[in-house]
């Protein structure tokens, strides 16, 4: 479910927890046969986990921001925007957008449904 603000017309999405799990749940098997290795992707999961539980994607009429708590940490408008995709469709894993200046890869930590309907009015070139 999205949080939305009708008086600014901002939408918020709520965070999925359903990458980092499969990521933490994926790596526990490598634990018993390469420790170092299962370790290392448990630990990248658990971080994922944190970046879900904090971070927030707010998109509002012109432009996307990104929210630590109530700190505004990164601010895209979209008129600088060529492009975006959410890659591998059966299970959405990785948001990608490109701006004038910069391209940016995000991993899908938010209902990736509500992400899609957020993004489909922008542009978009495949």
């Amino acid at each position: 479910m999205t949080a939305v603000n009708s008086a600014s017309g901002t939408i918020e999405l709520t965070p999925s927890y359903t990458l980092p799990l499969a990521v933490v749940i994926g790596s526990l098997p490598l634990i018993l046969f390469l420790p170092w290795l299962g370790g290392a992707i448990a630990l990248f999961g658990l971080f994922l986990l944190f970046q879900a539980a904090t971070l927030r994607l707010r998109f509002g009429k012109t432009a996307l921001d990104v929210y630590r708590g109530e700190k505004l940490i990164r601010h895209f408008p979209y008129q600088d925007w060529l492009n975006w995709r959410i890659y591998w469709h059966p299970v959405p894993i990785l948001f990608y957008f490109k701006e004038v200046k910069s391209i940016h890869f995000l991993p899908v930590l938010f209902d990736p449904q509500a992400l899609k309907n957020c993004l489909e009015p922008l542009p978009r070139v495949d």
